[in-house]
């Protein structure tokens, strides 16, 4: 279970969030919502969250992305991608 991230996509959550040098954003499992690879779950994010006991986590440009061990369950060992589209302008959540 590997977590990566496209330089596009960094730049998208530091806009998009007004993140600055050390902050974090967390990836967790939230019940309800749509395009999960789970059905009833979706994908969450938090900002400035804490970080625990990460299962993944990647640091680019100061941020910090991770998934906490608890929400492993949702990637299903699969490899988690993020990706920025620039023809929706927005990220895109790739677990493979």
């Amino acid at each position: 279970m590997e977590m990566s991230i496209t330089q596009p996509a960094v730049k998208w959550f530091i806009n998009e969030l007004e993140l600055e040098s050390g902050d974090t954003i967390r990836f967790f499992a939230r019940y309800g919502g749509h395009g999960g690879i789970h059905k009833g779950f979706s994908l969450g994010i938090s900002t400035n969250a804490q970080a625990n006991n990460p299962v993944m986590q990647i640091k680019e440009q100061g941020i910090t992305f991770f998934v906490e061990k608890s929400d492993a369950w949702y990637f299903d060992d699969m490899d988690f991608h993020i990706k920025y589209s620039r023809k929706l302008d927005e990220v895109d959540f790739v677990i493979e």
